[in-house]
C-alpha cells in the first residue's frame, strides 16, 4: 500500500470550510483510516498486518479518517506514546457499517427522545463518534469539523484483524512533512489525498451529524 499525496495548500482548496464532514481517502472498495502509537504496538501492527502484541482490545480504539486530524493529534508524531503513525487500510463496508453503529458521544436532543433513549443507544453501541475543529497544519482551528470514531467489543475485534487489508507505517512521512511546517514552506507540504466521504444513507447522515 503506498497512500497518494498531493499539495496540501490545493487540497484545501477544495475541502468545505466548515460543517461537519468526514475527510477521507478512499476508493470503490477501501478507506484508509489513522492511527498513532507508541513503537511496541504500531510497529507490530506494521509488520504483522494486524493488531497484536501490546494492543488491548479490552480498550476503546480511535480511528481518524482525515490525516492532518492524527496529525495535530500526535504533534506530528513527536508525543510520547503517539511516535509510530499508522495509515491503516480497512473494507469499505465495514468502515458503512461502522458509521451505522455510531452513537454521538454527548446526548444531542434533536436526535434521541430523551437522555435516556440516548445513554441506552450508548449502552448498545460498539462505535462512539465524536466531533472536534478540525485544525490546520500549525494547529489552529478552522471552522470545519473533523469525525473520530471509538470502537470497542465486538467491532474492534473485527476490525483490528478481519477487516483490515493493508497497514502502512507512515512516521518517516510524517517527520519529512513536519520539517515543511517548522520551515513555514507549506507551498511544499503534501498530504494523503482526501475528499468527503459520501453516504447516502439519510437515516446515518441525520443520526451523525453530517452537512
Amino acid at each position: 500500500m503506498k497512500i497518494p499525496t498531493a499539495s496540501y495548500l490545493e487540497q484545501s482548496q477544495a475541502w468545505p470550510q466548515s460543517g461537519k464532514h468526514i475527510l477521507a481517502h478512499f476508493d470503490d472498495a477501501s478507506i484508509i483510516v489513522y492511527h498513532a502509537y507508541r513503537p511496541s504496538i504500531g510497529e507490530c501492527a506494521a509488520r504483522n498486518g494486524y493488531f497484536g502484541g501490546d494492543f488491548k482490545l479490552s480498550h476503546m480504539s480511535w480511528i481518524k479518517p482525515n490525516c492532518l486530524w492524527i496529525m495535530y493529534r500526535s504533534g506530528w508524531a513527536t508525543m510520547e506514546g503517539q511516535e509510530v503513525v499508522l495509515a491503516v487500510q480497512i473494507c469499505r463496508h465495514a468502515f458503512d457499517l461502522i458509521l451505522g453503529e455510531a452513537v454521538v458521544s454527548t446526548y444531542k436532543p434533536h436526535q434521541y427522545a430523551d437522555q435516556e433513549a440516548w445513554e441506552e443507544a450508548v449502552a448498545e453501541s460498539n462505535v462512539r463518534l465524536q466531533f472536534d475543529p478540525d485544525h490546520d497544519p500549525h494547529g489552529q482551528p478552522v471552522e470545519r469539523r473533523a469525525i473520530q470514531l471509538g470502537l470497542r467489543g465486538d467491532v474492534l475485534t473485527r476490525y483490528s484483524r478481519e477487516w483490515i487489508v493493508g497497514i502502512e507505517d507512515i512516521s518517516d512521512l510524517v517527520r519529512e512533512q513536519h520539517q515543511h511546517v517548522l520551515g513555514n514552506d507549506l507551498a511544499k507540504l503534501v498530504a494523503p489525498i482526501e475528499t468527503v466521504y459520501p453516504l447516502d444513507d439519510e437515516a446515518v447522515r441525520f443520526r451523525l451529524g453530517l452537512n
